[in-house]
C-alpha cells in the first residue's frame, strides 16, 4: 500500500491520508525507530554525547510526526474508526516507550556519558538534554529488576487505554445530550444572536425549534442569560454529570483504576505518590510546596469569595426572591449584577469582537511585539475545510512557522481550546527546521445573518491559545525534545496567560475591536468598564480554580487504594473551597479531562502558579510600555525561544531580573485591599 504517512513529508498530507493508513504507518514507524535505537546500542564506538544522547533525541522522528497528526485528529476531527485505532495503537506506543526506557544497553550508554558529564564541557542546552535523557530512564524504571519492569509495562499499557476511554466517554456524553425547545418563551432572556445560533443548530440537525447542547458556545450563553430557572438547572445538572450516569459511558471505575495504577507506578519507582513523581520535574518540586502555594492563595481569596457570594445571593433575593443561590444561578445572576454595577454586558461587547478581527488583532499584537507577519495561504493541506492556514515570517522575511487555526465546534471535536504542533522546531546539520503549530478552539460559528462574534471571555481564550502558539512558533533550539512548549508543566502556561493581558489594554483593543456593522472603534468607556470589571468576582473565580487544584492533589498526592466512592471523595476534597450548595447528581471528577485524559495530573495548580509569573511579567511590560520592543525581545530571547533548554526559574530571572513576586497577582486580582 502506498502510504503517505510513511513518505518523508514536511506539511502533514491530510488530503491523502485515509484512516486505513494509520495503523500500518504506526507499525512500520515503530519498527524503523527500533532499528534506529539498535544502531545506537550496537555502535562499537565509546558512548559520546553525539553518538548516544543526540542520536537518541533525533531517533523516531517519523513516528513523532505520525503521532502528532493522528492524535490531533482524534481530538479535533474524530470518528468511531479513529477512536478504535487510538485504542489499538496507544498500547503499542506505550510499549515502544517502555522498550526505550527499559533498554539496558541504551541506558548503560547514557549512564556512561552522564557519569562523565563534568569533563565534557557541555553548553547549558546540551547539559539539560543529557540530564533529561538520563532522568527519563532512571525515573521510568531503568534501575528496576526484570519482574518490576514487566509490571511497569503492564501499568503503562493499561493507563494509555484508560485515558483514551475516559476522554471518549466525556465526548460521548457531551454529544448525547440535547435540549430541544419548541416554545419561544423558554428562551426568554437569551440575546437575539444566541437564539439565532440555537435555531441554526436545530435546523442543521433537521429539527424544528431551538437546540441547546453541552458544547460551550451553546451551554454558556444559556446559563448566563436564560430566565427559565428550571431549564438552567436541567442543563447544569446534565453538564455537571458527564461520565456520572452509571451507563456504558460512566467514568467512576476508570478514575479509580487510573489513580491506583498511577500510585502503584510511583511506588514501583520509589516515590510515595504519583504527585511526588510528577513534581520532581516541576518548578514547584514537591506536593507540600504545591499545597502550601494553594493554601496561601486560598487564605487571600476566600474572604473575598465569601463576601462576593453573599452579595450575589442577596442580589438574587432582591431581584427574584431566590431563597438559596444554586450552581445554576451563578452565571445568570453574576451577569445581571455585572450589568448593574458596570453597565457592561457581553452582548454590548460582542459586536466589537468579530472573530476575523480578533484573529487579525492577535496577529498585529504579535507583529508589534515580535515583528511577526502572518500571510493566509490556501495551498496548505488541511484536515477540515474550516481550518485556516497561515505562513509566518519575521521582519527580514525569514520563514518562522506554519500556523493552523480551527475555531468552531463539530460533532467529532472535543470541547475546550488547545494548542498543538504537527512538527517541532530543531536544528540539524546547520539547518534550522521550522515548526508547524495549531490552535483549536470552539467558538460560535457565523449564521446567514451574523458573522462569528466572540464574547470577551472567548477573546481572552483566543489570545491565551495564541500565547502557546507563539511559544511553539518562536522556538529556536537545537534539540526537538527541548523545543517550544517542551518545558516544565508549571512554566508552560506563562506565555499563554501573559498574552491575555493585552485584551484589557486600550492600545491593543484599538487595533482590532471594531463594530462588525459600522466599523466604529470600541468606545473607550467600554474599554474602561472591561478593565474595571476584570476583577469582578475575582475572589470566587480564584477559589473555584484553587478547588480544581486541591481536587487534583487529592487524587494524586495521597494513597488512593481505600477510595471506593468517587463522589464522596470529591466532596471531601472540595470541603474548604465550597461556596454553593452541594448537588448530589453531579461530579466534577468524571469529566475532569485535564487530569485524567490530558497531561495535567498533579499539575492543575500550574494555572495559578503561572498567573503569579504572568502578573509579574506583565507588570514589567506595563512599567516600560505594553508594546516595548526592548521588553518583548527580552521575553522572546529568554522565554519564548528557549523552550526547555534551561531551568525555567533561571530563564525567568534572566528576563525579569528577579524571581516573581505574588503581590503583582494579588494586586491585579484586587485581593490585596481585601487582606489589608
Amino acid at each position: 500500500m502506498n502510504n503517505p504517512l510513511l513518505e518523508p513529508f514536511n506539511q502533514a498530507p491530510f488530503s491523502k491520508i485515509k484512516n486505513e493508513h494509520f495503523k500500518p504507518a504506526f507499525l512500520q514507524a515503530i519498527e524503523d525507530a527500533k532499528q534506529e535505537i539498535d544502531d545506537i546500542t550496537s555502535n562499537p564506538e565509546h558512548p559520546t554525547f553525539e553518538n548516544t544522547v543526540v542520536a537518541l533525541d533525533f531517533a523516531g522522528q517519523q513516528l513523532d510526526r505520525i503521532s502528532s497528526v493522528f492524535f490531533n485528529l482524534n481530538s479535533a476531527e474524530t470518528n468511531e474508526e479513529i477512536q478504535k485505532i487510538a485504542q489499538e495503537v496507544s498500547p503499542l506506543l506505550s510499549e515502544f516507550g517502555n522498550d526505550i526506557t527499559l533498554n539496558e544497553a541504551l541506558f548503560q550508554r547514557i549512564k556512561t556519558v552522564y557519569e562523565n558529564r563534568d569533563s565534557l564541557e557541555l553548553t547549558p542546552e546540551q547539559a539539560t538534554l543529557l540530564d533529561k535523557k538520563y532522568k527519563s530512564f532512571s525515573r521510568n524504571g531503568a534501575n528496576l529488576n526484570e519482574a518490576d519492569k514487566k509490571r511497569l509495562r503492564e501499568i503503562d499499557a493499561e493507563l494509555s487505554k484508560l485515558k483514551l476511554t475516559f476522554g471518549e466517554n466525556v465526548l460521548a456524553e457531551t454529544n448525547a445530550y440535547e435540549l430541544l425547545l419548541t416554545n419561544e418563551e423558554d428562551l426568554k432572556g437569551l440575546p437575539e444572536g444566541e437564539k439565532e445560533a440555537a435555531a441554526h443548530l436545530a435546523e442543521s440537525k433537521g429539527k424544528e425549534g431551538w437546540l441547546i447542547t453541552l458544547d460551550y458556545p451553546s451551554y454558556i450563553p444559556f446559563m448566563k442569560y436564560a430566565e427559565n430557572r428550571e431549564l438552567r438547572k436541567e442543563l447544569a445538572l446534565a453538564f455537571g454529570s458527564k461520565g456520572f450516569h452509571n451507563n456504558q459511558f460512566d467514568n467512576q471505575e476508570n478514575i479509580l483504576k487510573i489513580v491506583n495504577l498511577r500510585y502503584e507506578r510511583a511506588n514501583l519507582l520509589g516515590y510515595p505518590t504519583h504527585a511526588h513523581f510528577v513534581l520532581e520535574e516541576r518548578m514547584a518540586e514537591t506536593p507540600e510546596k504545591v499545597l502550601e502555594f494553594l493554601n496561601e492563595l486560598l487564605t487571600k481569596a476566600k474572604p473575598a469569595a465569601e463576601k462576593e457570594y453573599a452579595t450575589l445571593e442577596e442580589f438574587a433575593k432582591e431581584l427574584d426572591s431566590i431563597d438559596r443561590l444554586e450552581k445554576w444561578d451563578s452565571a445568570f445572576y453574576s451577569e445581571k449584577l455585572k450589568q448593574k454595577l458596570f453597565n457592561l454586558d457581553d452582548e454590548k461587547l460582542k459586536p466589537y469582537f468579530k472573530l476575523e478581527n480578533v484573529i487579525n488583532g492577535v496577529f498585529q499584537v504579535s507583529e508589534k511585539l515580535f515583528g511577526l507577519k502572518f500571510k493566509e495561504v490556501q495551498t496548505i493541506d488541511k484536515y477540515h475545510e474550516e481550518v485556516k492556514t497561515f505562513e509566518v515570517y519575521d521582519e527580514q522575511d525569514n520563514f518562522i512557522s506554519l500556523f493552523y487555526a480551527d475555531f468552531h465546534p463539530r460533532p467529532g471535536k472535543r470541547g475546550g481550546a488547545w494548542m498543538t504542533s504537527f512538527k517541532s522546531q530543531y536544528t540539524l546539520n546547520g539547518v534550522n527546521s521550522r515548526p508547524h503549530i495549531s490552535n483549536v478552539c470552539n467558538f460560535t460559528r457565523s449564521t446567514s445573518k451574523k458573522p462569528s462574534l466572540l464574547t470577551f471571555n472567548e477573546v481572552t481564550t483566543l489570545f491565551h491559545e495564541f500565547g502557546h502558539a507563539l511559544h511553539g512558533m518562536l522556538a529556536n533550539t537545537t534539540y526537538p525534545s527541548l523545543s517550544g512548549t517542551s518545558v516544565y508543566w508549571d512554566f508552560v502556561e506563562l506565555p499563554s496567560q501573559v498574552l491575555e493581558n493585552w485584551c484589557y489594554e486600550k492600545e491593543a483593543l484599538e487595533l482590532f475591536a471594531f463594530h462588525y456593522e459600522t466599523g466604529e472603534l470600541i468606545p473607550m468607556e467600554l474599554v474602561e468598564k472591561i478593565k474595571e470589571s476584570s476583577n469582578f468576582q475575582e475572589g470566587m473565580a480564584t477559589v473555584r480554580q484553587l478547588s480544581f487544584g486541591f481536587l487534583d492533589m487529592a487524587w494524586h498526592g495521597t494513597d488512593p487504594t481505600n477510595i471506593k466512592d468517587v463522589k464522596a471523595y470529591e466532596v471531601e476534597a472540595f470541603a474548604n473551597t465550597n461556596l454553593f450548595p452541594e448537588t448530589p447528581e453531579t461530579c466534577m471528577s468524571t469529566a475532569f479531562s485535564h487530569i485524567f485524559q490530558g497531561g495535567y495530573s498533579s499539575g492543575y495548580y500550574s494555572y495559578k502558579w503561572a498567573e503569579v509569573l504572568d502578573a509579574d511579567a506583565f507588570s514589567y511590560f506595563k512599567e516600560n510600555g505594553i508594546f516595548s520592543r526592548e521588553i518583548a525581545n527580552k521575553f522572546k530571547d529568554n522565554v519564548l525561544s528557549k523552550g526547555g533548554t534551561e531551568n525555567p526559574m533561571e530563564l525567568y530571572k534572566r528576563f525579569r531580573g528577579s524571581e516573581p513576586n505574588i503581590d503583582a497577582l494579588l494586586e491585579r486580582a484586587g485581593l490585596l485591599e481585601v487582606n489589608e
